[in-house]
């Protein structure tokens, strides 16, 4: 195989595996066997040690880094990394939307004392995981991070770049930062535990735990083996420049809901279960749903997050002292 063919070939494996990297890891959808990709992964590995200077930034050979880092760096966020007001009670909720009506009547888009003042929202499953920010330049993965206090986190690119469900390059060529959960699915996590207990090895009390003890692992091919994965959920930034030669660039969606579709039109795995809820007592009515549904799930469910549907609300609300 000369030089020209090796390109050729190259190009046509990585996206074939890309292909289905994204239905088996993001979809959930395989449609080979295990054995059959890692056989197309095998050949890719053995061209590119033929013709090394032929190794591209996305390629699935680069996801695990040669040698473990001796530590990890910090890393100040662009974008202000803000926490969750809590609610534990139906009540709680009806007051929270209570005040979110009248927020809105006194600043303009609700006309006070109308009944029919009912601001929708975005409903989502809250996975117990660790929270990761993650950068792309021109579509290409730059920079991986832990949240930290907010303002600085921990640098672990190099660790998210071996979880499969996360894309090294985009579907577009625009750069964004996306915020999202590190989770270990449970089964993984019964597997793992077994063969900790099994080499007399301290095991973990539950997935979160091991998830974050396993991000913050300095040997990305530790993190490579214990097949971590990620529900991304927020578009936190977006370039509105136009990017490299193509002029892709990301029009702001002007809901949560139309962000979501965003992030999972991009490539990312965003967790499914996401809805739109008219009113307060739709929002209650999910929450009362997973209640019961959420045990039945391979990952851990640590709540719901409500938020409200229209970009142009949330702007207007802004935000208390650490939450939106």
């Amino acid at each position: 195989m000369d030089k020209a063919e090796a390109k050729k070939r190259l190009e046509k494996l990585r996206k074939t595996i890309e292909h289905h990297r994204y239905l088996y890891h993001v979809l959930d959808s395989p449609e080979i066997s295990d054995e059959a990709l890692d056989s197309l992964k095998r050949e890719l590995v053995e061209i590119e040690t033929q013709f090394p200077d032929l190794i591209t930034p996305d390629s699935p050979s680069q996801r695990v880094s040669g040698k473990p880092l001796d530590e990890f760096q910090k890393v100040r966020h662009k974008v202000p990394q803000w926490s969750f007001n809590d609610i534990f009670r139906e009540q709680e909720m009806i007051d929270f939307n209570d005040r979110i009506v009248r927020m809105l009547e006194k600043s303009g888009p609700f006309k006070k004392g109308v009944t029919k003042n009912k601001p929708e929202y975005t409903c989502e499953l809250k996975i117990d995981g660790l929270k990761v920010v993650i950068e792309y330049e021109n579509g290409f993965l730059k920079q991986a991070a832990t949240r930290g206090d907010g303002k600085v986190g921990e640098d672990v690119t190099e660790n998210v770049r071996t979880i499969e469900s996360i894309p090294l390059k985009l579907k577009k060529p625009v750069s964004v930062i996306v915020e999202g959960e590190v989770y270990l699915d449970k089964r993984q996590f019964e597997k793992i535990n077994k063969k900790l207990a099994d080499a007399g090895e301290k095991t973990y009390a539950n997935p979160r735990n091991l998830a974050a003890g396993t991000l913050r692992q300095l040997n990305s091919q530790i993190v490579a083996d214990r097949n971590l994965s990620v529900f991304i959920y927020d578009l936190a930034w977006a370039s509105d420049e136009d990017l490299s030669d193509s002029n892709e660039k990301i029009n702001t969606p002007k809901t949560q809901f139309e962000e979501l579709e965003l992030l999972m039109d991009l490539g990312f795995k965003v967790n499914k279960n996401f809805e739109l809820c008219r009113d307060v007592n739709e929002v209650i009515k999910y929450w009362k749903k997973w209640q019961n549904k959420k045990d039945k799930e391979t990952y851990q469910i640590d709540g719901v997050v409500v938020k409200v549907n229209r970009k142009e609300y949330q702007d207007i609300l802004g935000y208390t002292g650490k939450a939106p």
